[in-house]
């Protein structure tokens, strides 16, 4: 940014046209997305633009796409899959779509052809005079934003004050070149010097614009601490499972701290840079472990942005990611974006299993769930751009290298290993295998040669200078031990190369060695294959552990690089390999090259994030609107007779620190059973007023329940989902304790005993799970144990139970997020509240239970949402009842609370019997507020994100009462809730919320946590 504080130039401004649907009169559904929208309600349409933007999302990705058989059985299939879907006039579809993604895009990858052929045949003069007035248009393009670390130029200043700006070498550069004739490119990073805020910046700063180049400076402090601190020594090492030595782990742990906070200044003036250029409808891609944290901060400027994040190193399994002791802001950093790629499969698996072992978080084969939102998590493998290789050895100057090293060399074999001098690469594993190859093949060491070329890097730091003087060391003695004063078995260079020159010496190469210790890619033998020719191919020879072994492994001989005899045995085998063998590899390996290409990579990915962010789009449909304090208020005051129902986990207790999930059961039950202090003190207050109820509902124990609310004892109790119901403490202190209603039939539970023993051998057999008992239902909880071992336990579990004790048992079996419950067959919570009132009504027989305002808040599993579902049954919009009483009349209303003595009194002179028998008044609720607890999809018409913010409304309707005992002021619970851990996640939570309460203190601030479900 200048630094007079201007903004920088952007580029124009794209239309949003729709000229690139592949055909506006028969729009297309993906068949995962119809299936989401389909259960969406009461949505049930989704509007043309999504349409549109899903089109465009589609063809570019398909340009990428290949297969391994013949194009009549390509085209064949595809015509099929096109022919296979109807639509109608309004675009709904009317027959059944194939419900794969890979489907689809074969479908519409057939129209393209379709299209492509006749655009082909078109050669008369009239549609050739109408195409060339179209060609002349400017063709309708999105904007992408990239950021990266680095720019992708070199930049210098001149004699004469201007900067000379040249683009640098990479794969990433590369893989991006091809995207500019596709979209607006915009490319954000530092420039690689350092210039103070001046005429001088300002001018650097005008010349990239101009190449659509933003300019993010950083201070020296910032680069040592940010990128030679945190990213290189923590980060990289930790994702290439490099370790530190002890006296270098000491100094990195005394200077962690001050390398995160630069980590994070440096991303917030990454995510800056990007606010300034951003618009609506732009695609942001943010490129590896340097930016992990701009996704989240770019979400919470603007939550509907397209954001990509790509890692281009490995991601380490979860058990060393572990260690990193900010494994967690990392993670909801990167969980931020709609996609994150990476270069295998095994790389995704292992982010997708760090956020599920580390957080807490649902994985699913696509991606990881998060609290009401998704993140595609998939694999992208990197190519490069082979047309750059080939057209390079047809060039004079390349052919004239040819010639030279064909002759230095005649009559030996050439070996080449091109790495950079790292620790990763592997080079002295490399040098030993050769050197064990000579020693087991003495007559080898006269008709072969190793070319080793390191480039060196980071020469200034001991421990790659060690590194250097040891690879230099080998070297020397195997030239020592098998060299000859006419030729040497090594030939080592500490430099780079030339362009010709490199693609000169891989078209010679016979061997090409990749022994990579842990690679993210390694392009270096997508290089080789591209340079090598089809009559006469040289062999790969690539470690296992490089990221290219996944993708063009087929052609090459893997081996592991800790292996040195493996190694130097594969080294024979390349060397003696017969011909047709070697084409036939590089025959596999050149068609996966020139296919995959960096391009084709960019193109998938961007297509994939624009299906992506469809997909969220429709899925967010599903998500309630988060509920204002100033909403439920406004209802509250309204009504006379009001009812509050209220969960208990997860709604009223205290937010629990993140890291406690991963504590044993039994020290965490000490915290998660306190109920919120500002909850607490807004239920009593509540219960007080004489035209407001109290209920609480839970699935725990009663007696546990009536230990916990025992300083409430004006509310309603329902445990066990209702089976178990107490009405409120009676007596002027509250001495009196009510009998426990029961509402099912208790003595068919026989089934307990046989099921607990079930649940008690799988506790035995899953560490850290543990069994809840109740008096009527079962509770098998794996919520501490490994997750995907617990997953594993839950599915043999529910086998055992189905085939063994409740075979013919009236139970029902539950599936909570980490837990089993077996209960009796008929409970619902919503059956709970209407008993509930019909218990308040007793003996009074009116016709009409009236309710001016009910709130319902809980995190409740999707089974037990049915409460809220009755509530909307007998609200006054659905009624329909011909009931002579209007809304409004007082006749037959009943007060919740002002009349519980007298209600008690009737429901003692009646047993159970003569309450079913007797009429049972229908319900009528006017005015209704249901909230879900936890961002997620559900059929509750608010949300809010955990039980601080269930503790914000309450305080706000306590406020409203007016009742003289003060004002709930948040402040007042810092000490009770200071430790509460804040949250990042995806459109969850920001650090820190701040609101006014109604009748409140304006300035009131209460810190905010992710409540966790029990």
């Amino acid at each position: 940014m200048p630094a007079d504080g201007s903004t920088p130039e952007s580029p124009p401004r794209r239309s949003r046209a729709f000229a690139d649907v592949p055909d506006a009169a028969t729009p297309f559904t993906s068949p995962r997305r119809r299936s989401v929208d389909a259960s969406a309600s009461p949505i049930r349409h989704v509007d043309s633009e999504i349409f549109a933007r899903a089109s465009r999302a589609s063809m570019s990705s398909l340009n990428a796409m290949s297969t391994d058989g013949s194009m009549y059985d390509l085209t064949r299939r595809m015509e099929g899959l096109a022919g296979s879907a109807v639509f109608d006039a309004q675009g709904q579809q009317s027959e059944e779509l194939e419900s794969t993604r890979v489907d689809r895009l074969l479908r519409e990858r057939a129209e393209q052809l379709k299209r492509t052929r006749s655009q082909t045949n078109l050669v008369s003069g009239e549609i050739a005079e109408e195409s060339a007035v179209f060609e002349e248009e400017e063709p309708v393009r999105e904007s992408l934003i990239i950021a990266a670390n680095r720019l992708p130029v070199s930049v210098k200043r001149k004699a004469d004050g201007t900067w000379d700006v040249r683009p640098s070498a990479g794969g990433l550069v590369s893989a991006l070149l091809g995207v500019r004739k596709t979209y607006g490119m915009t490319w954000i990073g530092w420039p690689g010097i350092f210039i103070e805020p001046g005429p001088e910046r300002d001018s650097l700063t005008a010349t990239l614009r101009r190449q659509n180049l933003l300019p993010v400076y950083l201070t020296k402090s910032q680069v040592e601490l940010y990128y030679n601190g945190y990213c290189n020594n923590v980060l990289w090492s930790l994702f290439h499972y490099v370790p530190l030595n002890f006296e270098a782990r000491l100094n990195q742990e005394t200077n962690m701290t001050a390398q995160w906070v630069a980590y994070k200044e440096a991303n917030r003036v990454f995510a800056d840079a990007i606010m300034s250029v951003y618009r609506d409808g732009d695609i942001v891609w943010a490129h590896d472990y340097h930016l992990m944290l701009v996704p989240e901060m770019l979400r919470q400027d603007v939550e509907t942005m397209k954001i990509g994040w790509f890692l281009h190193t490995p991601f380490p399994s979860s058990e060393i990611y572990r260690m990193l002791p900010m494994r967690e802001a990392l993670l909801h950093g990167c969980l931020a974006a709609d996609l994150v790629g990476f270069h295998t499969y095994d790389y995704a698996r292992h982010f997708v299993s760090a956020t599920s072992r580390i957080l807490g978080l649902e994985a699913t084969p696509d991606g990881v769930e998060t609290q009401g939102g998704f993140t595609r998590v998939a694999a992208f493998p990197i190519g490069i751009d082979p047309s750059r290789f080939t057209a390079a050895l047809r060039t004079d100057q390349v052919q004239d290298h040819i010639k030279e090293l064909q002759e230095r060399f005649r009559g030996r074999k050439v070996m080449l290993g091109v790495d950079r001098l790292d620790m990763i690469k592997g080079i002295p594993h490399k040098l030993l295998a050769f050197e064990k190859f000579l020693i087991e093949n003495p007559e080898w060491k006269d008709k072969c040669c190793l070319i080793q070329i390191a480039v060196p890097t980071r020469s200034e730091v001991p421990e790659y200078q060690k590194l250097a003087s040891t690879v230099h060391e080998i070297v020397g003695r195997i030239n020592g031990r098998f060299g000859s004063i006419g030729s040497i078995p090594i030939q080592h260079l500490d430099c780079s190369m030339q362009f010709p020159e490199l693609c000169a010496l891989y078209s010679v190469t016979d061997v090409m060695l990749v022994t990579s210790q842990r690679d993210g890619m390694n392009l270096v033998s997508y290089e080789f294959v591209s340079c090598q020719n089809k009559s006469n191919a040289g062999v790969l020879v690539l470690s296992e552990f490089a990221g290219a072994a996944q993708s063009i492994g087929a052609g090459a001989l893997l081996v592991n690089p800790h292996n040195v005899t493996e190694v130097a045995h594969a080294i024979k085998e390349a060397l003696t390999m017969p011909e047709a063998e070697k084409i036939e590899r590089h025959r596999s390996s050149f068609s996966h090259v020139s296919t995959h290409t960096a391009q084709a990579w960019a193109d998938t990915f961007i297509s994939e994030l624009n299906d992506t962010h469809v997909e969220a789009e429709l899925r967010q449909k599903r998500i309630p609107p988060h509920l204002s304090p100033d909403v439920v208020t406004r209802s509250f005051q309204k009504g006379k007779q009001r009812l509050i129902i209220l969960g208990y986990n997860a709604t009223l207790t205290d937010p629990m620190d993140s890291r406690s999930k991963n504590r044993p059961a039994i020290e965490s039950k000490k915290n998660r059973h306190k109920i919120h202090p500002i909850s607490q003190e807004c239920i009593s207050r509540l219960c007080d007023d004489p035209n407001t109820t109290v209920c609480i509902f839970s699935g725990s124990d009663r007696n546990k329940l009536a230990q916990i609310f025992a300083m409430l004892p004006k509310v309603w109790i329902a445990a066990e989902n209702g089976v178990f119901i107490r009405p409120p403490l009676q007596g002027k202190n509250g001495t009196e304790t009510p009998k426990w209603m029961t509402m099912i039939e208790t003595t068919n539970l026989d089934w307990l005993e046989s099921v607990e023993v079930v649940f008690e051998y799988f506790c035995e057999r899953t560490p850290r799970s543990h069994v809840e008992t109740r008096e009527t239902s079962l509770v098998w909880s794996y919520k501490y144990a490994d997750p995907d071992f617990g997953r594993q336990q839950a599915r043999d579990l529910l086998q055992h139970l189905w085939t063994g004790p409740i075979s013919n048992a009236p139970v029902d079996v539950v599936m909570g997020a980490k837990s089993v419950e077996v209960r009796p067959v008929g409970l619902s919570k919503g059956t709970a509240v209407e008993r509930i009132l019909h218990i308040i009504n007793g003996g009074k027989n009116k016709e009409l239970i009236e309710v001016d305002f009910v709130a319902c808040f809980g995190h409740f599993l999707g089974r037990d949402e049915d409460i809220f579902s009755f509530l909307e049954q007998n609200s006054s919009q659905n009624s329909l009842s011909t009931n002579a009483h209007s809304p409004g009349s007082k006749k037959g209303n009943t007060s919740l609370s002002a009349s519980i003595q007298n209600d008690l009194a009737a429901v003692e002179e009646h047993d159970e019997s003569n309450l079913k028998k007797k009429h049972e008044a229908e319900i009528r609720f006017q005015d209704i507020v249901t909230c879900t607890v936890g961002r997620k999809r559900s059929s509750a018409r608010y949300f809010v994100n955990d039980s601080d913010e269930v503790a914000l409304c309450l305080a706000a309707l306590t406020n409203s009462l007016n009742d003289g005992k003060g004002v709930i002021e948040l402040l007042q619970f810092e000490d009770s809730i200071s430790n509460v851990s804040k949250s990042a996640s995806r459109g969850n939570l920001s650090t820190g919320r701040a609101a006014s309460l109604p009748g409140g203190d304006n300035d009131a601030v209460y810190r905010s946590s992710s409540g966790q479900s029990i």
